[in-house]
């Protein structure tokens, strides 16, 4: 594959000092199939590489309302420690509307780092996690036993993004207003605090640090770091040992297969209806070139199966190709996943009207080497990665709702005339490896600091 010839950027650090060792609190873990642990995952193979040694904390998988996938935990780096703790039954804990596994592991989380911390020696804890309310144990964990913390920020803590669409029909908060305002509001009372003693924050989006420093005035600019999750290209490596037969579609069947794998999405409209409307016209204008094509969306929805609701057929429908468009709102096992953008004849990239969003997904878009058509907000970070790389099409929209004429590009899709020409050079920065050597900077920037004096804000 193109990928194994990737230009090597980073060397390992080959300094005399000895290695640093570091606690990982990442409660949705494998075998949880959990977006949200993908940063440490791609990672924990490098790690040493840059002088970190690494042991993992993570809530046990029946505590976690996400489906399992024993092919990820077998495919971890056998030497790294994980420690597996229990959390509170939700059955009891949503009659105080506390169902989020964060504060249901909280207590024992507590227990088992203080016990690690007392008993072993750490230079660093980093939280790398969307189960923000474990956050609460940095400041903790500093004031106890004076090891710094390092917070992750893949998503929005605190969250005014539905406040500002109020009023608007696809303002409806993911679990309805009344638990997502309780979210909200343990939030705004919790944050603060995990903000108080952090030394260093490493965000997915440019708008995080904005945001954070705007509310935390002690947080100075020096404590962020801007880093999207590193593309895992030992998974694509790997996968055709694998030998993963995805359970979609027959890739001999005959039809043309267009794929998107993620979350769906009020915020995702706008996109799907450029997409969705952009179909339609152009099958009214050539309808022999569409007979064949076949859009799958996967794993759109994060509830149970039987809670699960469709979001994306109802908005092809009502664009006029409901009987081209098949959702699968569950998730499939991670390989499979992957095995599906392999044997997909286009990829589809969804965003956000949100141009904070950063879509995590986006390099192993890029690493299963077909064709991708993104719809993506101008202002998303997504959009220069994949014009730098040259591996498709972006089309991009703003906050006006003016029409965007597709069609031209919709054609050289379904009726290609020419090869991808991947730019693996503008791809090298991304690369799990790279991206590793550069979060363990901001470890040794965070360790270092304390050496010789307090954490920023520190109380």
């Amino acid at each position: 594959m193109l990928i194994a010839n990737l230009p090597n950027h980073c060397q390992p650090d080959n300094s005399s000092r000895s290695r640093r060792r570091m606690l990982i609190i990442s409660p949705h873990f494998p075998p949880t199939n959990a977006p949200d642990h993908q940063r440490i995952r791609v990672a924990l193979p490098y790690l040493e590489a840059f002088g970190w040694e690494a042991t993992v904390l993570a809530v046990k998988p029946e505590h976690v309302p996400h489906p399992q996938d024993p092919m990820l935990a077998a495919a971890l780096p056998e030497h790294v420690p994980i420690i597996y703790v229990d959390a509170l039954s939700s059955r009891y804990t949503k009659l105080v509307g506390l169902g989020n596994v964060g504060w249901r592991c909280l207590p024992q989380m507590q227990a088992i780092g203080d016990r690690l911390l007392s008993e072993q020696q750490f230079d660093l804890v980093f939280f790398s996690t969307t189960i923000f309310p474990v956050m609460l144990l940095g400041k903790r964990w500093w004031q106890k036993f004076k090891v710094p913390y390092v917070l992750d920020f893949q998503d929005p803590w605190r969250s005014d993004y539905h406040k500002a669409q109020t009023g608007k029909p696809q303002a409806q908060p993911p679990g309805g207003r009344l638990k997502y305002g309780l979210t909200q509001l343990l939030a705004r009372c919790s944050e603060p605090q995990a903000m108080r003693s952090v030394q260093q924050i490493i965000s997915v989006s440019p708008t995080y640090p904005e945001v954070l420093q705007s509310r935390y005035p002690w947080l100075s600019p020096e404590q962020f770091m801007v880093l999207p999750f590193g593309a895992p290209e030992k998974d694509f490596e790997q996968l055709p040992q694998l030998q993963v037969k995805q359970p979609i579609f027959d890739p001999q069947d005959g039809r043309q297969h267009w794929v998107y794998v993620g979350r769906g999405g009020a915020d995702m409209h706008r996109a799907l209806q450029i997409l969705f409307t952009g179909i339609q016209s152009a099958r009214l204008a050539n309808p022999a070139a569409w007979e064949t094509v076949q859009l799958h969306f996967v794993g759109t929805s994060y509830a149970p199966p039987h809670l699960a609701v469709k979001s994306i057929e109802p908005i092809a429908a009502a664009c006029g190709i409901g009987d081209m468009v098949v959702e699968h709102t569950s998730r499939i096992p991670y390989f499979a996943a992957q095995q599906l953008l392999v044997d997909s004849d286009v990829i589809l990239m969804i965003g956000s009207d949100d141009p904070s969003y950063t879509a995590s997904k986006l390099y192993p878009c890029i690493l299963a080497q077909r064709p991708i058509l993104a719809i993506f907000h101008q202002n998303s970070s997504v959009v220069d990665i994949l014009q730098d790389c040259q591996v498709g099409e972006v089309v991009t929209f703003n906050e006006t709702n003016q029409p965007i004429a597709i069609e031209p590009i919709l054609q050289a899709f379904v009726q290609p005339t020419k090869p991808l020409t991947t730019q693996w050079e503008a791809f090298a920065p991304y690369t799990g490896r790279e991206m590793t050597r550069k979060m363990c900077a901001v470890f040794d920037r965070a360790v270092d600091q304390v050496a010789d004096q307090s954490p920023v804000g520190a109380v």
